[in-house]
């Protein structure tokens, strides 16, 4: 297999946590991928995970992107997609976290993402 074929591969692959009878799971595509990059985050949250509110965070060293999504219906199972556009390079952990109605966080799923900066000496 050769660097390129690997680094494709690499790029093309999601990174997932995933567990099973887990209260949130979390899926970012691509695990690895070349600035700037889009993130696409899928989080899937149990019916048993009552919360009012879905946190999702983007971090690096040098960059931070959030949301907060409203949950709605307790008892149901839902999945929430999202995009965060234009991330720059860096390590990036993403987390999804559900938040209580007093403000406590119940329960998360964390990624980790790598954003390859492009090289001057291609």
């Amino acid at each position: 297999m050769n660097l390129r074929t690997l680094i494709v591969g690499l790029v093309l692959a999601p990174t997932a946590v995933v567990m099973a009878n887990q209260p949130v799971s979390l899926r970012v595509s691509p695990a690895v991928s070349f600035a700037p990059a889009t993130l696409v985050i899928q989080v899937r949250i149990a019916a048993d995970a009552r919360g009012s509110a879905l946190e999702i965070v983007a971090n690096s060293d040098e960059f931070y992107r959030s949301s907060t999504i409203p949950l709605e219906g307790d008892g149901v199972a839902k999945t929430t997609t999202l995009q965060y556009s234009s991330v720059p390079p860096g390590q990036y952990e993403v987390t999804a976290t559900v938040i209580t109605s007093d403000g406590k966080r119940k329960v998360a799923a964390r990624a980790d993402v790598k954003v390859m900066g492009w090289s001057s000496s291609h």
